[in-house]
């Protein structure tokens, strides 16, 4: 594995590149290694063109693709730009769609000097993952600005998420800068610290009030 159970360093510094996609307010992004120009890619789905031109424009030397989670709004363009830029697929160990190479709660993706704590956090999908690191978390469709992902689709379940949102996520650095799967907020990042404060689904509440609020 090109992976460890580490969970991530503070001395190496990470750029992303947030790429509106697609009809559903999609977010990609090309985390680059600023160190070293290498890259992984987060999500590709819809406008390939729009990652390779920064990938080519900028020089940098992709190592994965890594999905979030299983949806197709988020791994529609995972073969076409695999095989474009002869890159392996990794997504965590409970998705159920073509990878290359699979991660678990507590590895670590590296790219250059630089790593992503992996973070398993289910309830929107099985497979659901968030990604730490350099006072960054990518968050997929777990956690949004001012709301959350749903629980109405195959794999969701809203005591997962529940768990997911306040046991794991509200236990990490307030100061984290979130990148978020899609385009639903006020903004297009935020904080930690600040969805604690405003966004209504990480208002302290039960299991029982949290899954009454998701609709049951």
């Amino acid at each position: 594995k090109n992976w460890d159970s580490s969970r991530g360093r503070d001395w190496c510094s990470m750029k992303v590149y947030q790429i509106p996609v697609g009809p559903m307010q999609n977010f990609s992004y090309i985390v680059e290694d600023e160190s070293t120009h290498e890259a992984i890619v987060i999500d590709p789905s819809w406008d390939l063109e729009k990652l390779t031109e920064i990938i080519n424009k900028q020089n940098l030397n992709p190592k994965y693709i890594v999905n979030t989670h299983w949806h197709d709004d988020h791994t529609r363009g995972n073969e076409e730009l695999a095989k474009e830029l002869s890159v392996k697929i990794v997504q965590h160990s409970d998705s159920h769609i073509k990878n290359d190479l699979t991660v678990s709660d507590g590895d670590s993706i590296k790219f250059g000097c630089s790593e992503l704590a992996v973070y398993h956090t289910p309830g929107h999908s099985k497979d659901g993952i968030c990604l730490v690191g350099d006072g960054k978390i990518f968050s997929g469709d777990t956690l949004f600005v001012g709301n959350c992902g749903r629980i109405d689709l195959p794999g969701g379940s809203a005591k997962e998420l529940y768990h997911s949102l306040f046991d794991t996520i509200g236990n990490l650095d307030d100061n984290l800068v979130l990148y978020p799967g899609h385009d639903y907020g006020s903004a297009i990042t935020t904080t930690i610290g600040r969805e604690k404060q405003t966004n209504p689904v990480m208002q302290k509440m039960s299991e029982v009030e949290f899954v009454e609020r998701m609709g049951g």
